[in-house]
């Protein structure tokens, strides 16, 4: 299996100067691991149509900044950013197969072993990683809430330890250019953009490994950014619990 030569990190981020800077210290302490010596680290953040200081706080970070002003579609977000990568690693002469893209959230913090985890999968023969969640911060959730969701999130683990998680998530996801590429991408939709990128792998054959090791913490917003997406399920979880 070829090496990882480029390992690019797509943020898609919507007015999220406040929760950014954890985003982009993690994946910077990330990217210091000794064992990615010699593997290029290319974090691409997408102000997708931001009204804040989101761009600004990229910048400041030395990661590389795509501004879309239309905004609302994070699918087309997460596509811009990952064409960005691809076209960079093909000015250096980089093949496709090369390179390994991972995907976050500005609202997510990964954990210190997250690129190693990816870059691990890659050269172990899978195209694709795809991974678990944590809620970072449940305040202003009720307890009851707290519960049902980690019961519902954690009940593959009842089949035993060969259980596979069913889970796909944007904040924790990792393909490999070549197979990205063929499998049309990330389509431009507002939600299930993730999902329908790895359905899209299975369907064309591609090794998809399936880890809840290196969970990725995001956070519990009472008001999601993204419609229809975790924050949204998590929303009426609470707004259930809170009328009880």
């Amino acid at each position: 299996m070829s090496r990882v030569e480029l390992l690019g990190v797509v943020v898609p981020a919507r007015d999220e100067e406040e929760l950014l800077p954890r985003c982009l210290a993690a994946l910077a302490a990330a990217a210091r691991a000794p064992e990615l010596a010699g593997t290029a680290v290319q974090v691409v953040v997408v102000a997708d149509g931001c009204t804040d200081g989101t761009a600004a706080v990229a910048r400041r970070a030395g990661v590389t900044v795509l501004v879309d002003g239309r905004g609302g579609n994070v699918g087309a977000a997460r596509r811009r950013g990952v064409l960005r990568v691809l076209a960079d690693a093909g000015r250096t002469g980089t093949p496709a197969d090369r390179v390994w893209v991972a995907a976050t959230d500005a609202d997510s913090r990964v954990p210190e072993d997250w690129l190693v985890l990816q870059v691990t999968a890659a050269q172990s023969g899978a195209d694709a990683l795809v991974g678990t969640v944590e809620v970072d911060d449940w305040t202003g959730f009720p307890a009851e809430a707290v519960a049902a969701f980690t019961a519902d999130y954690g009940a593959w683990r009842a089949g035993g330890p060969g259980a596979v998680h069913p889970h796909v998530h944007g904040a924790n996801l990792g393909v490999r250019g070549s197979a990205y590429l063929q499998a049309g991408g990330f389509p431009a939709l507002a939600v299930d953009e993730d999902r329908s990128l790895v359905d899209a792998l299975g369907r064309g054959g591609w090794n998809v490994l399936r880890a809840p090791a290196g969970p990725v913490r995001t956070s519990a917003r009472r008001v999601p950014r993204a419609r229809g997406g975790l924050g949204t399920d998590l929303a009426h979880l609470a707004t259930r619990f809170d009328a009880g």
